[in-house]
Formats: C-alpha cells, structure tokens, sequence
C-alpha cells in the first residue's frame, strides 16, 4: 500500500488575485467618464424641451447621439491604434470637457439654441467613440487573459451604477435648481476622467506592442500555409514593417473579423440579436405605460428593474463563467433573455414585466461582458481599436433598423414588438445555439 495520505476534503477555493493598482485607475477613470455621459445624456432632452416645441428637432437629439457611431466608430479606432491609448483617453476626456464648458457658458449667456445643443451633443458622440474604443483597448494591456471577464464585469458594474443609479436622479435635482450646476459637474467629470487616464503606466499606451511586431525577425522569413520556406537575401527583413496608409487601416478591422473562424459568425450573432432587442424596445415605454398601466410619474422607478438585473449579471457572470464556461453561459443567457421578453409580451402584468425586465438585462449585460472578453483575448493589441470600433459600426448601425421595425410592428399593439421580436431572436439563437455553446474561454485562447 501507498504511504502516501489521500486527502478526501475538497480544497478551499483559491480567492482571485487582486486586479492592480492601474485597473483600479481605469475603474475610476472610467467611473468619472461614465458620470459626465450620464449627465449629459440626461440634461440634453431636458435642454432640448426647454429650447424647442418642435418634436422632430427634439428627436434630432438622439440622432445626433447616434451619428458619430455610424460614422465615426472606424476611424476612431485606427486612431486609438496609432497613438499612446492614454493621450487618447485623455484627449477625449479633455476635449469633452471644454465643450461642456462651451455650453455651460452658452446657458449662462442666454445664447443657447437647439442648433448648439445638437452641436454640443453630436461632439460629445464624436469623442465617445474615441474614449470607448481606447477603454477598451487598454484593459487588455493591464490584466491577463483569465481576468478578463472579472476586469469587464466591474467596468460594466460602474456604468451601470453611475450612468442609472446615480447620473439619472442627481442630473434630474439639479436641472430642477438650476442647470449650472448639471452642466458645470458635466465638465468637471470629463476634465477628472481626462486626468485619471494619463497617471496610467506606460504599458497602457500599446505602444510597446507596435514595437514588438514592427521588430525584424532574423533568419527565414514567415511564409503562408504550404508556400516554400525562404531565406531572407542580405539586407532583407532588418527593417520594421512600413506603417499602413489610413485606407488600409480603415478595413483592417473587418478583414481581421471576417478572417477569424470564431468572431465572423459571432458578429453576425450579435448584430441580428442586437436587431430584435433594438424592435423589442424601440416601444418599451408604450408597452409599459399602455399595455402594463404603469404610471408615468413611475416609470424611471419601474426601469430600475433593468439596472438591478445588469448589476447582479456584472457581479455573478465570472462566477457562472468559471463554473459553466464562457460557451454555455452565452448560450443560455441569450435564451433566456429573449424567453423573459415573450413572456411579457404574452402575459402583460406589471409583476411579469418587471421580472422580464431585470431578467433580460441582466442576460444581456452577461451576453456583452463575455463577448468583449472573447475579442479582447482573440484580437492582437495593436488592431483592439480597429475591431472594436468596425463591431460598434454594424451593431450599433444596424439598430436603427430594429428600432424602425418594432415601431412599426406596435402599431398593431404594444405587446407584437416583444412576440416577434423575442421569436426571431429565439429563433436566430437556436440556429446558432451549437456555435455559441461551443466559444472558448478567453483563457484558453491563442495569444494573438
């Protein structure tokens, strides 16, 4: 017999190291950002009202918000991998801040329009774009592959928390004493965040991944799949590579997705999901205050179901992740998510509604954090901003789409756009339920 003692106790679960001193930095960072959106994407509409009885013009605010998405995601990207990430940061921390200053300066003057408000808010779309493709990009540079999803869940966390629980009803008080001070806490958020994101260490900036694939590679040359290997001629390959035009930059990111067997077909999952949830609700707050009688003075309280379903997900999505894997979990919150809304559009009573509700965002908050895990893991540093913002581009472009069709759809009744909107979903995840049971987690991936 083995002298060796057998030890039947399960071991104690070993506590997650501590994520460092720089996330913690980008947590703020991203937590004073997070509050200066949330503010303005409050105080805006209310602005608007005030400047304008014209609906379209009203309506044209969202637009505005919107647009830079479309147009600005790409070339936002290539610019967050051209340059240090912290001066991108920090530049759009900045910036924003002087616009904010800009209207706050307009308001106290009494020359406030519509036509600065949309200016004012299409910039600030503008310099989004810029700020959230670098957030994203720099996460990577601090945290290894495995705390990816416990990185993003907190970073999700602090949106959340901010931009819902706390940017809604603080913004609302103080637009009520006096819209100074919304707008002037507005630019001091921006201007802190700015800040924050230059006391970043230098292995944030990506920079050093550049140098590292720009670096000459001595001996023979790489070759493609099946190609004859040769030999480097003197004088050949001592030079780094010959930084690409903007052109090819701008497509770098759709040929890197469309090239990769496992984002291509994530993409388009997500897309076609983000199309149903966009039809889904495009109506929410007619459905809720219509089909559910829910009163308008109590709608903000009720949508709080939302927030707290997306802070659980943010606080138990790396817990489910490293019990089930990253496959499943996205699989079954996908399902679920698109299950809560048809049964609230089949069965509209204010309990199952808000159930739905917390349910739903809670899934889809699962849904992005382990996603943005998969394409940080599987993405070289040196295209994170390219891809990131050619994914924002169709996703986000494609929304409009979804949001024009639920419209449509609740003009045969509030509950059509959650019924039809759910079963295409169901139906899109089902055909991709094998695919998206099977992802990887972000660990297990190749280093790019």
């Amino acid at each position: 017999m083995s002298s060796t003692a057998v030890n039947s106790e399960p071991a104690p679960a070993m506590r997650p190291a501590p994520l460092g001193g720089a996330f913690t930095r980008v947590v703020a960072a991203n937590l004073s950002s997070s509050l200066g959106d949330g503010i303005a994407r409050v105080a805006a509409p209310l602005l608007a009202v005030q400047l304008t009885d014209d609906p379209l013009l009203v309506s044209l605010v969202a637009v505005a918000a919107l647009l830079p998405w479309l147009l600005f995601a790409i070339p936002a990207g290539v610019l967050v991998d051209r340059i240090d990430r912290r001066l991108a940061l920090a530049l759009a921390g900045g910036v924003r801040a002087l616009v904010a200053g800009g209207l706050l300066a307009l308001h106290l003057t009494g020359a406030l329009t519509i036509w600065w408000l949309l200016l004012v808010v299409l910039l600030y779309g503008v310099l989004e774009t810029v700020y959230d493709g670098a957030i994203r990009a720099v996460v990577p540079s601090l945290v290894g592959r495995g705390d990816l999803p416990r990185a993003n869940s907190r970073i999700e966390a602090t949106e959340i928390v901010v931009q819902q629980f706390l940017s809604q009803p603080l913004t609302s008080w103080l637009l009520a004493f006096s819209a100074a001070w919304a707008l002037g806490l507005n630019a001091a958020a921006y201007a802190v965040a700015g800040g924050l994101a230059l006391a970043l260490p230098s292995v944030a900036s990506g920079i050093a991944a550049r140098r590292r694939r720009a670096e000459p590679v001595a001996g023979p040359t790489a070759v493609e799949p099946g190609a004859e290997p040769t030999t480097a001629e003197p004088g050949q390959g001592d030079e780094p590579e010959p930084t690409p035009g903007w052109r090819a930059e701008l497509v770098a990111g759709l040929r890197f997705i469309w090239g990769s067997a496992m984002l291509r077909p994530l993409w388009i999952v997500s897309v076609l999901i983000g199309i149903c949830h966009a039809a889904i609700t495009s109506t929410l707050v007619l459905f809720v205050l219509e089909r559910l009688d829910v009163p308008e003075a109590w709608f903000g309280t009720f949508m709080l179901a939302g927030a707290l379903g997306a802070l659980t997900a943010a606080a138990t999505t790396n817990r489910l992740k490293a019990r089930f894997r990253t496959g499943p979990v996205m699989a079954v919150a996908n399902a679920v998510g698109l299950g809560a809304w048809f049964l609230a559009g089949a069965f509209p009573l204010v309990w199952v509604g808000a159930v739905a509700i917390f349910v739903s965002f809670g899934c889809t908050t699962t849904w992005n954090v382990l996603v943005m895990s998969l394409r940080q893991a599987a993405v070289p540093n040196h295209l994170l901003g390219r891809v990131h913002g050619t994914w924002r581009t169709a996703l986000w472009g494609a929304m409009p789409l979804g949001s024009l069709v639920g419209g449509l759809l609740a003009r045969s009744g509030y509950s059509t756009p959650l019924l039809v909107g759910a079963t295409a979903g169901l139906v899109v995840a089902a055909v991709g339920h094998r695919y998206i049971a099977g992802l990887p987690d972000p660990e297990t991936l190749d280093p790019a």
